[in-house]
């Protein structure tokens, strides 16, 4: 029930309710507030995150490399099969489009997508399909996926598939079995966590979420979600990129390569990695405690220069701070530099992730922009 002054019949007793409350805003985060879920991904068990309101798009044909080839920026050249990998689409001036995970299957190329993006690449893909052998299907409708995050998640698919399964390495795929039903994996990310995505029929779909929460995943909620996305450094599409985003200034560097042929918007990639570095780079901003960040805020420098803005926030559980996504310009992207938001509002760069979990580092890819 809200108070206002008039209806304590005391101003002190509204200025002492008016404490109290701005107190529990700021206290320190305590388990009670923390969903289960939450811990169970960040504290060595796993979650299970619905992940079917994303896009996904099956193309194949005779000339499906050649087609992708020229749209994305990574090489489809070197996609074997049974493997996948990430890929951005960018525009003429290299700014960002949609950012998809393609699977190279027995049926074809899979595209995986953010539910913001699904019929932007459903388009894209679309205008060339009187141009040759190249056919495209949204499958969307057609399959769930759910994706298995945290310590435990390999254990719970060696429960729930057998040891094939839960030994799948990065950038691989398998199938496994339930019941009578194909289930695809591969070993990804949401969370900065160690993780599996699943794909299978939604006729299927309720069988493998019972078997896998049987099995001792817990079910993570959207919010939950968002917060393990955000202490990840996991941009999200329409959040943290868009179509004003230069490719590079992503942090997708496994999206992008500097060594294949032509293809849409490669020019200005390349001239930019050429000079350097990009103006400015997707970061972390982390405060000295909780605080209200609402994206679009400017970052300042401590000299009141405006070097930055905030696109996604949260407050971390984990880290017992509020944590910010931002580009900032790259002159201050140096982790541990004092910035403050236009809110008045302390804090610092920081790398990313925030929160370095089981999912382990990989080596930056041979040529990719360095910030």
């Amino acid at each position: 029930m809200k108070t206002r002054i008039g209806e304590t019949g005391s101003h002190r007793a509204a200025a002492e309710l008016l404490i109290k409350l701005m107190k529990q805003m700021s206290a320190p985060v305590t388990d009670e507030s923390i969903s289960r879920a939450y811990k169970a991904v960040r504290d060595g068990g796993a979650g299970l995150i619905d992940l079917s309101k994303r896009g996904r798009i099956l193309v194949g044909g005779s000339e499906a490399v050649m087609f992708l080839n020229g749209l994305i920026t990574n090489d489809m050249k070197t996609l074997n099969a049974n493997s996948w990998m990430t890929a951005a689409f960018p525009n003429v001036q290299g700014r960002l489009l949609a950012v998809v995970r393609i699977l190279h299957r027995l049926d074809g190329f899979l595209l995986d997508t953010e539910q913001a993006t699904r019929q932007k690449v459903v388009h894209l893909l679309d205008r060339f399909t009187l141009a040759g052998d190249f056919r495209v299907t949204d499958v969307s409708e057609l399959t769930s996926m759910f994706s298995l995050q945290g310590r435990q998640a390999a254990d719970i698919v060696r429960t729930t598939f057998g040891e094939a399964a839960a030994g799948t390495e990065r950038h691989r795929i398998s199938v496994a079995q339930l019941g009578s039903a194909d289930v695809t994996l591969i070993r990804a990310t949401h969370t900065a966590e160690d993780g599996f995505d699943l794909l299978v029929s939604p006729q299927d779909a309720g069988e493998l979420q019972q078997a896998l929460t049987k099995a001792g995943a817990l079910l993570v909620d959207d919010e939950t979600t968002e917060i393990l996305r955000i202490e990840a450094g996991i941009p999200s599409y329409g959040v943290d990129m868009d179509e004003s985003t230069v490719v590079t200034e992503t942090n997708l560097d496994d999206a992008v390569s500097f060594t294949k042929g032509c293809y849409l918007g490669q020019e200005i990639i390349v001239r930019i990695k050429h000079r350097g570095h990009v103006a400015k780079r997707l970061t972390g901003i982390i405060c000295e405690g909780h605080a209200d960040i609402e994206g679009g805020v400017k970052i300042l420098s401590t000299h009141d220069k405006e070097i930055g803005r905030v696109t996604s926030s949260a407050f971390s559980p984990e880290l017992n701070r509020t944590i910010a996504l931002g580009y900032v310009k790259y002159d201050f992207l140096m982790p541990g530099t004092k910035v403050r938001f236009s809110n008045e509002v302390s804090a610092e760069v920081t790398e990313l992730p925030f929160v370095r979990g089981s999912w382990p580092a990989e080596p930056a890819p041979s040529g990719a922009q360095s910030s």
